[in-house]
């Protein structure tokens, strides 16, 4: 199948997922709404060429929790909601994007404009409220994307939200492998790359498989450095094992479980 014709499919997966957004949400639980967002987001990586592989999912809290992660790409949404919908915290200015801003504001994505030192405090204690009332929130604490390779150093300033919640962080680790078994940058929206630029690339690069690794619970101490120190120190664990399984061909060694990728085809 031909780039245009698949990037075809994507915009009207879309379209698609605005139109359940608008006219199922309203009527639907918040269990029914998790559920149509992870099969509408399996089926998003389906169409992207992409498979799901989740390490160590016995770990995880679908509670409470500060989600943080290394940060690759704007697929890395699809992936996280595909294995487990998370609200994110994201940069203001994903809120103009066509048909992506709309459904993550729907989906309650938290808009943070950096530039402002004020805003940070705003979404900290926003966060804190969210996570005290025992939601999960997601925030990529390398405050830009990498090409994955390595992690970029975890700022601190997001974890004062699980302090101040008394909640605990979950840190999970991405990673995208190739046809060939190694390690794929192909996904990678880093420097002076537009969207279009981006999914071209990633198109071009498939077919891939998103590793995600569901890392053990740290709970939150007095203070947010060391708790964000943790948090780098298991992220980059989890990255450097995958790479080593990968490079070895032995990635079934880390207790994988794959996606169901054959979602309801209603999504």
């Amino acid at each position: 199948m031909n780039i245009a014709l698949r990037k075809l499919r994507l915009v009207t997966h879309l379209l698609h997922g605005m139109w359940i957004v608008a006219t199922r949400f309203p009527r639907a639980t918040d269990e029914q709404k998790l559920e149509m967002n992870r099969k509408w987001s399996l089926k998003m990586l389906r169409l992207a060429g992409m498979r799901l592989v989740v390490h160590n999912d016995e770990a995880r809290l679908d509670h409470g929790a500060l989600v943080v992660g290394n940060h690759i790409s704007w697929i890395d949404i699809y992936v996280i909601n595909a294995w487990r919908p998370t609200p994110f915290v994201s940069k203001a200015e994903i809120r103009n994007w066509p048909v992506v801003g709309w459904l993550a504001h729907q989906l309650g994505t938290v808009f943070i404009q950096r530039e402002k030192r004020s805003d940070a405090k705003r979404i900290m204690h926003e966060l804190a409220d969210r996570l005290s009332a025992g939601e999960l929130m997601c925030v990529f604490p390398e405050g830009t994307t990498s090409d994955g390779l390595a992690l970029l150093p975890f700022h601190a300033n997001m974890f004062q939200a699980a302090v101040s919640a008394g909640c605990a962080v979950q840190p999970i680790c991405l990673m995208y492998e190739d046809a060939q078994g190694r390690q794929s940058t192909a996904p990678a929206y880093i420097d002076d790359l537009s969207l279009a630029d981006s999914l071209n690339a990633l198109l071009r690069g498939g077919p891939l498989t998103a590793h995600l690794y569901v890392g053990a619970p740290i709970m939150a101490g007095p203070d947010r450095r060391s708790l964000a120190a943790l948090a780098q120190d298991s992220v980059g664990a989890a990255l450097a094992e995958m790479q080593a399984a990968v490079g070895r061909g032995s990635v079934s060694a880390l207790r994988p479980r794959e996606a169901d990728v054959a979602a309801d085809e209603r999504f």
